[in-house]
Order: C-alpha cells, then structure tokens, then sequence
C-alpha cells in the first residue's frame, strides 16, 4: 500500500511518461492475452539490466485484516474503509505460496493443470479452486465470491518470479471482504 513499481535501466530510472506509459502497458497486456505470456522476456530484460524495484510512497491508508484459524480452516475478514479512492483502480487479495511446493491445480469444474500450465491471472468460473502439494496430501481452497474475480497463476523465473496462487481482484468500491480458505489433508 506504501510502494510503487520503478524501472531502471543499468543505474538510470526511467521517469519519462512515456517510457512509465509503455512499462505499464506491458504488465496488462500479459495479464489479459495468454499467448503473449513469456516469461522468456522477463529473463531478456534482467539481461540487459531493465529491472523494477518498489520504491517508497505516500500511504493511501490502512487495511485492517483480521485472520482466524481453525483446524481446516482460515476466515479472512479485510476492512478496506479507511483508504483514498482518488486513484485506486483495483484491490487484491493475495493467497500465494512458493511455486515449486503447490504445484497441482484442480477446479469444481473437473479442471486440472500442474506447473506452468496454471497459467498466471487466468480468471476461475468455477465455483471453486484449489492448489495442493504434488503427492496432494496437503492443498488449499477457494470459492469463487460474489463482487470479486478469482484467479489462479503460477510464475517460476529462477532469481526473479517464485509464486503460485488463487487471488480475487476487487473493485476499487469494496469496503469489507471476507472469505474463507479451506485446508486440505490436514
């Protein structure tokens, strides 16, 4: 809530609107057109020393979450009301894990993908997802929530990208989010 993406090239930070303009457009673009997700870019660019780096802002507010555990479950409860709306476009909330651990995807749909076929923000209809250890003795859950969209990615880029995860993206007009992630094999 308090960092914004830069990006350099070798020592210099790009400033120009432009270049910020176009650096910005590429994370949409793959976000939004699965046949242009390659993650081989990535690795060009740190080949040539264009990198991000999060640097400090100004807080838009805060965001009390509250987490309660229960044996095969945790309830998430967010209260989103004490931030600025001027700019914000889009909330997460993220659910990831290391790649290279939850590595089998299955859906309510009969879905099921394993390492880089998860995709990366591929958006869930079904009712529910799920990632789980390769031997699935241990996993999580997810169920799709009313007002949010749920995701499923996976991004494995050795020095760079590590994450697999079932995240819902949230309108800018949400206040409070709650939802529960069920344990599997506990």
């Amino acid at each position: 809530m308090d960092r914004t993406a830069r990006n350099r090239f070798k020592n210099i930070t790009l400033e120009n609107r432009l270049a910020r303009d176009l650096i910005a457009y590429l994370p949409r673009l793959y976000q939004t057109h699965p046949k242009l997700r390659f993650l081989r870019l990535k690795a060009v660019t740190q080949r040539i020393d264009i990198n991000t780096s999060f640097v400090q802002t100004k807080p838009i507010g805060k965001v009390n979450v509250i987490y309660a555990i229960d044996k095969q479950r945790i309830s998430i409860s967010a209260d989103f009301k004490n931030l600025e709306r001027d700019k914000l476009e889009k909330m997460f909330m993220l659910n990831e894990q290391g790649s290279r651990f939850f590595r089998k995807y299955s859906d309510s749909q009969g879905t099921k993908l394993e390492d880089s076929k998860i995709g990366a923000w591929d958006g869930i209809r079904a009712k529910w997802a799920s990632l789980k250890l390769p031997d699935n003795k241990v996993g999580f859950r997810l169920w799709k929530k009313k007002n949010s969209i749920l995701r499923r990615g996976r991004e494995y880029l050795k020095d760079s990208l590590d994450w697999v995860g079932l995240d819902y993206e949230l309108s800018p007009e949400t206040l409070v989010f709650e939802y529960p992630i069920e344990i599997l094999g506990a």
